[in-house]
């Protein structure tokens, strides 16, 4: 399997950053979804968000990465077989992921930083807050963050359908690039 992606197959640089990003996220959202429902005197009502912010901006420096690889190297053509719907759908959902996961990174930095304390990340360094003090801030930016990952979720599970979808009622190889099979 060669690293770059060509005309016909991912390579295993964007097959391996696609599942990282799907995975993390969705360990993400399962973990902020469980630290909400933490006491006080749970022991992971500060380990909850310690690790929930340290590998949500680590997951942003591979995002950016990601989205650099992306225009790097060329997306695989679409399948002939792909209906001119599904080719524009396809290129809405990505960028519509792209674009949720971008402001989901952006509202966690604004609920952690709302009090004008720095982000730490894993105490190897910390991210310094830009903008704080606003009035309801931790709020609304904590009602964003929680309906977009929902976002996320959601639209990842249409992504999912609709690559079923080509595997096994077009029998097309859209999901067997994915797995690089």
């Amino acid at each position: 399997m060669r690293l770059a992606n060509d005309r016909e197959n991912y390579g295993l640089v964007a097959i391996l950053l696609h599942w990282l990003v799907a995975l993390v996220i969705y360990g993400l959202f399962g973990l902020g979804l469980w630290m909400r429902d933490l006491g006080y005197y749970d022991p992971w009502y500060q380990l909850g968000p310690w690790w929930h912010k340290g590998i949500g901006v680590m997951l942003f420096f591979v995002f950016v990465l990601r989205l650099a690889w992306r225009f790097i190297t060329p997306r695989p053509d679409h399948l002939p077989t792909h209906k001119p719907y599904e080719r524009w759908a396809a290129s809405l959902v990505h960028w519509l992921f792209y674009l949720l996961i971008l402001i989901v990174m952006i509202s966690g930095y604004l609920i952690t930083t709302a009090d004008g304390r720095s982000l730490e990340v894993f105490d190897w360094f910390e991210i310094p807050a830009t903008l704080s003090g606003i009035d309801g801030q931790e709020d609304i930016a904590g009602k964003i963050h929680l309906y977009l990952a929902w976002g996320i979720v959601l639209l990842s599970l249409l992504h999912t359908l609709a690559a079923l979808k080509h595997h096994f009622f077009d029998h097309d190889r859209s999901l067997k690039r994915m797995l690089g099979i």
